[in-house]
C-alpha cells in the first residue's frame, strides 16, 4: 500500500515538517556527490552502529561525532532514492497534521525524541551489530503512531497493488496504520537489512508520548448574568 494523501485539514503551515524533509533531501543530495568509498565511509561514521553505542567505542573509520550522537545523525542519512522518497512521502502526508496538533516547537522535539526511541529499540535488539542503522523511518514511525491515536477516523487515499490488481481506495487511518504496524511486527524476524524494531519502537513511542506533547486548549470561563 502506498499512501497518496489524506483528507485531514490543518490550520497552520507545516514549517517544521518541510524543514525536516528539506534537510533529509539535502543530505541525500550530498551523499550523491560522494564517491562509492567516500559515501560508505560517511555512512559508517555518521550512522548509528549498535556495537559502538553499547560498548562506548569508536571503530574505524572515526565517527564524525561521538557514537551516542549518531543516534541523531543517522536520522538524516538514507541508503537510496526509494529509501528517502518513501520516508519523506509518509512524513509529508502524516506529519503536517501532527505538527498542527502539537505546535511547531513541540512537534520538532517529538520527532527527534521518537526517532531516538526508535534507534534505541534497534540497538537493544542487536547490541553487538556492526552494521550502521540509517534512515528517518524510526522518527516517521513515531509520527504514524501519533496519527493513529489522534486521527483514527481520517481517511488515507491509498494506491493498492494485489498481483495484477491495482486500484486507488480511501482507507480509514485506523486500518491503514494498523496494518502498517502489524506488518512491521510480522516482518521483525525476517531481517532483510531493515531495522524493523526501530519502526516498532518509534510507533509505540509515538502512541505513548503524543498526548504529553499536545497543545493545551484554552479553557473558556463564562459569567452568569
Amino acid at each position: 500500500m502506498i499512501p497518496l494523501k489524506d483528507d485531514n485539514p490543518k490550520s497552520t503551515f507545516p514549517f517544521v515538517t518541510i524543514f525536516i524533509i528539506t534537510a533529509n533531501i539535502l543530505v541525500y543530495i550530498y551523499q550523491l556527490t560522494l564517491g562509492t568509498k567516500t559515501v560508505e565511509s560517511f555512512i559508517l561514521s555518521a550512522g548509528a552502529i549498535p556495537y559502538e553505542i553499547t560498548h562506548f567505542v569508536d571503530t574505524a573509520p572515526v565517527d564524525l561525532i561521538r557514537p551516542p550522537l549518531t543516534l541523531f545523525s543517522a536520522m538524516f542519512i538514507h541508503g537510496g532514492l526509494l529509501h528517502v522518497a518513501g520516508n519523506m512521502l509518509y512524513l509529508w502526508i502524516f506529519g503536517d497534521n501532527i505538527e498542527d496538533r502539537l505546535g511547531h516547537v513541540r512537534f520538532a522535539v517529538f520527532y527527534v525524541l521518537t526517532g531516538l526511541i526508535a534507534s534505541i529499540a534497534h540497538v537493544i535488539t542487536v547490541p553487538d551489530s556492526t552494521i550502521p542503522m540509517i534512515g528517518a523511518s524510526g522518527a516517521v514511525a513515531g509520527i504514524l503512531g501519533a496519527y493513529f491515536l489522534l486521527y483514527p477516523r481520517a481517511h488515507v487515499l491509498t494506491l493498492i497493488f494485489f498481483f495484477f490488481f491495482v486500484d486507488i481506495v480511501r482507507i480509514p487511518a485506523l486500518i491503514f496504520l494498523g496494518l502498517w504496524f502489524v506488518f512491521q511486527i510480522l516482518s521483525s524476524g525476517a531481517g532483510g537489512g531493515i531495522a524493523w524494531y526501530a519502526h516498532i519502537g518509534g510507533f509505540v513511542g509515538g502512541v505513548l508520548l503524543v498526548k504529553l506533547f499536545e497543545k493545551r486548549r484554552p479553557k473558556y470561563r463564562f459569567k452568569r448574568s
